[in-house]
């Protein structure tokens, strides 16, 4: 049994050989660790690479996008993963001045940001502006709004996914392939969320256009041959719980949701909504009145439970409960236990990948790494 059909059995709540793994994301520095030498994976250390091969040409962004694809494929393997997630958060603008090996302007000479790579972090934040971010109020949201509809018809999305098509042209149906798409969010931002309750009308419009272009990004994606797992929603929660009320969400976020879990089954993919943190409070609106079709970054340090989430939404598939906090500080006896305890859900109920839930940390030790990698392969 391949690692497609591993994974599409267990979707399908079907006998398996064994427990399919995905981990959510890991730091370049573990990768690296685990592979025996520099790996082209991660988040902000992806961006500062990405920067620095736009500087130096197409030929070398070219260089970064294959090596960033291999590196992929090459950690899948590794680390004896199902599912492969082709890229992480991108950042394809092309600097305009390079001030040193870590650093770079993006914008222009009057409207300029500079973003500075942090090895210690792996991030690649903006240190410095032009002027300072002003406070966000009703109106620039309103304006941001007004933009976004009259950009809408416009919007193709040929070329958004050329990762994604590369990716699953490789995998060549023996393992499965995570596509991005169906995002939806309220910003994490003070004047979005009093919107939440004092302008609800802006966040129905930004979840409509969300909405709009995910459909958009469905209907495409329904043309390239092998998708079949979309990877969409965005964090809405901390681990004590969501970010906006239950009553928002059924408001505002679950009419938009409905729309795109419809378009998703339309176009016969199966639709993962992808949130850590407490979601219980959401729970009946998230895993049922939704549609969706599965919950990817099942969080149990939040206290999302294999098993209680199976024995409530029986037909609910889920990834993930391995905490990378237990990978980052534990010892390899405690991860050893907490793999053979979503093992032991994984074969009782079906229908569960396995992983880590959160993105593995930087300075997570190697002997945890490899204690991680052992156990899964001792108890799935």
């Amino acid at each position: 049994m391949n690692s497609y059909e591993r994974v599409e059995k267990t979707f399908n709540f079907e006998p398996v050989d064994k427990a399919p793994v995905y981990h959510l994301g890991m730091a370049s520095s573990v990768a690296s660790r685990v592979l025996g030498r520099e790996a082209y994976i991660g988040g902000g250390v992806q961006q500062w690479r990405e920067a620095a091969a736009l500087w130096d040409g197409p030929a070398a962004h070219a260089e970064f996008l294959e090596r960033s694809m291999d590196d992929a494929f090459d950690i899948s393997e590794a680390m004896n993963m199902d599912i492969v997630r082709a890229e992480y958060w991108r950042l394809p603008e092309k600097p305009y001045k390079r001030l040193d090996s870590r650093t770079f302007v993006y914008g222009n000479e009057t409207k300029w940001r500079i973003r500075r790579y942090n090895p210690d972090t792996e991030t690649f934040d903006v240190v410095e502006s032009c002027s300072p971010p002003a406070q966000t109020t009703f109106a620039d949201i309103e304006r941001q709004l007004d933009a976004r509809e009259k950009a809408m018809p416009h919007y193709n999305p040929a070329g958004a996914f050329r990762a994604a098509e590369q990716a699953l042209s490789r995998a060549g149906g023996q393992k499965a392939v995570r596509v991005n798409a169906g995002q939806l969010d309220i910003p994490v931002d003070p004047a979005w969320l009093e919107a939440v309750c004092l302008a609800p009308e802006l966040i129905a419009r930004h979840l409509r256009l969300q909405t709009d272009k995910a459909v958009k990004d469905i209907a495409y994606l329904a043309g390239v041959k092998g998708v079949r797992y979309i990877f969409g929603g965005s964090d809405i929660a901390s681990g004590t719980g969501p970010i906006f009320s239950p009553a928002a969400f059924r408001a505002l976020f679950l009419p938009a949701l409905r729309r795109v879990t419809d378009a998703c089954r339309k176009a016969g993919m199966l639709i993962f909504f992808c949130s850590d943190g407490n979601l219980w409070p959401l729970a009946e609106d998230l895993f049922v009145n939704s549609g969706i079709d599965g919950c990817c970054e099942v969080d149990r340090n939040a206290g999302m439970d294999l098993n209680r989430l199976r024995e409530t939404y029986p037909r609910l598939r889920l990834i993930g409960n391995i905490s990378s906090a237990t990978v980052h500080t534990a010892e390899p006896a405690a991860i050893e236990r907490e793999v053979a305890s979503c093992m032991e859900s994984a074969k009782k109920y079906g229908g569960i990948v396995v992983g880590c839930s959160n993105y593995i940390m930087n300075e997570t030790p190697t002997e945890n790494i490899f204690a991680l990698i052992e156990a899964i392969e001792k108890y799935r």
